[in-house]
């Protein structure tokens, strides 16, 4: 059976759409520093060490840290995402951007809507944009509520394809849309998915359309985001180790 608005995972027999960017399989893991304060980031990159080369700066840590934490991060040789995952008038959001560009940031979100993107996309620099096509936290009843009746898949695909065409990098994308956005729009499209979840979702998870490491990687995700699994582990250090030794596995084996 044939992945479907109704069934998005892949079926036996579908083909592997492993991401083939020039990226090193220990880069591809985004450890979110979802913590309010600048002291318990700190901590975690410490005790993560050489686990964790990448970090996802939010919007709560950065109203709590501000720029000295992401400035910090910098100084450790980590690659920064910030996501705030901006969105107002163009203009506002194009002057965001020319702040955040003035650092060596490799991401920042911007929420979808046309010319916000490419006031955006306008200042970037050398910033990747990615464009936030449906909050992983939505499903399908969550549209509803907000007036949406577009099937969510059909719905992230045509908002990453404008992003694409409008100039940003990629998108933020659920794992259970990745294969049909590599499929549809190749590999010019930097897939990035939070929402990665090693079992199935617990009922108090705000997360809503989730998935594991291994199929999100089989479906095209380039980056996955990860969180609350490697924060929450009784040794977050191992934690990280492991899916690091499953993403080393999944490309050693491509």
């Amino acid at each position: 059976m044939a992945p479907s608005p109704e069934n998005p995972q892949p079926a036996a027999g579908d083909p592997i759409l492993i991401s083939t960017k020039t990226i090193p399989p220990e880069d591809r893991l985004i450890f979110a520093l979802d913590v309010p304060t600048a002291e318990e980031a700190r901590r975690l990159v410490t005790t993560l060490k050489e686990a964790v080369r990448f970090y996802k700066v939010g919007l709560e840590l950065f109203l709590g840290a501000g720029f000295a934490l992401v400035d910090w991060l910098l100084e450790q040789d980590k690659q920064v995402f910030l996501d705030l995952k901006l969105y107002d008038i163009p203009e506002t959001v194009a002057r965001a951007v020319r702040q955040i560009r003035e650092r060596p940031i490799t991401f920042t979100t911007v929420h979808y809507d046309r010319r916000v993107l490419e006031a955006a996309c306008r200042e970037k620099g050398d910033l990747q944009i990615l464009a936030v096509t449906v909050l992983t936290s939505l499903d399908q009843a969550g549209l509803r509520d907000l007036g949406i009746t577009t099937d969510v898949h059909d719905l992230v695909l045509a908002r990453a394809r404008r992003a694409l065409e409008i100039g940003c990098a990629g998108v933020i994308a659920s794992g259970q849309e990745s294969r049909r956005l590599k499929e549809s729009l190749g590999e010019d499209l930097t897939i990035v998915t939070p929402g990665i979840r090693p079992v199935e979702n617990r009922p108090a998870d705000d997360q809503k359309r989730v998935v594991t490491v291994e199929d999100a990687i089989r479906n095209g995700s380039d980056y996955l985001v990860i969180g609350r699994p490697i924060r929450d582990a009784a040794d977050p250090y191992e934690a990280a180790l492991h899916i690091q030794g499953t993403l080393q596995g999944l490309f050693l084996s491509a």
